[in-house]
């Protein structure tokens, strides 16, 4: 079977949701299937897609590789190749750089107009702009906002599926986040930016990492940790405040070679 056939076969048949989906198309359609779609799944070698990948930049070479891990891992499922050479192939370095947030503190203070209750519902409770995009009034009951959906349909992972606690009005949010990405813009902070608002809340609130992660919808706990390891200057001061303090409490210390 030709590569560009099996992708099409393929494609609406993959339990990812639908964002993911539109993401693996494009990533093929562009970057794959004009050299290789007409060729035979098994008469395509690594170096074909060491070649395919080699022009492309490290994020879209990321992300297009996998898209190919997944098609030939399904490929070698139906038999139809010998090996999965898509996991063969190293995946690149992408250095993302670090995410500009304003702390809840900083928001507070703010007065966003007809958007203000909506970014802080976002930046108390963590929600993706997709499921804030499907909550309504009957998810949220018992001092909780129950997360099950997206409005892609399913939430990101299953992890997605989820309680958080209640800790503000809730106003019914757009399907687009144009507005609300409008009224962040001026302070060069973005939409996903209020889940890592929320995550340095729980942070600061001492909310243990694992716990954080649940309340986040992360299937791995290391994603949260990227966010808890993310300090502010006041609390590198407060370190030295903190050390030194220790220290004179402790005058048997030595300070050590």
């Amino acid at each position: 079977m030709k590569f560009g056939e099996f992708t099409d076969y393929l494609m609406p048949l993959l339990s990812i949701t639908a964002k993911t989906r539109k993401s693996y198309w494009g990533a093929i359609n562009f970057n794959v299937r004009p050299q290789l779609g007409d060729k035979t799944l098994s008469s395509i070698s690594k170096m074909d897609l060491v070649e395919a990948l080699a022009i492309l930049s490290p994020p879209t070479k990321y992300q297009t590789l996998m898209a190919l891990r997944v098609i030939y891992r399904e490929a070698l499922e139906r038999e139809l190749v010998e090996r999965n050479i898509a996991k063969e192939i190293r995946a690149p370095k992408v250095f993302v750089k670090q995410q500009k947030f304003l702390t809840w503190e900083q928001l507070e203070q703010i007065d966003f107009g007809r958007q203000t209750k909506r970014i802080r519902f976002l930046a108390l409770h963590g929600l993706r702009y997709g499921e804030a995009a499907a909550l309504t009034e009957q998810d949220i009951h018992g001092g909780f906002v129950h997360i099950t959906k997206s409005k892609y349909g399913a939430t990101k992972t299953p992890a997605g599926v989820r309680k958080v606690p209640l800790l503000s009005d809730f106003q019914p949010f757009a399907r687009n986040q144009n507005c609300i990405a409008r009224a962040l813009k001026r302070y060069e902070v973005n939409v996903h930016s209020l889940r890592k608002t929320y995550a340095y809340t729980l942070k600061s609130a001492g909310i243990h990492v694992t716990t954080a992660a649940k309340l986040m919808g992360h299937s791995n706990p290391m994603m949260t940790l990227k966010v808890y390891t993310q300090v502010k200057d006041d609390e590198t001061g407060a370190a030295g405040v903190a050390i030194a303090s220790y220290i004179r409490k402790e005058p048997g210390i030595s300070p050590g070679p």
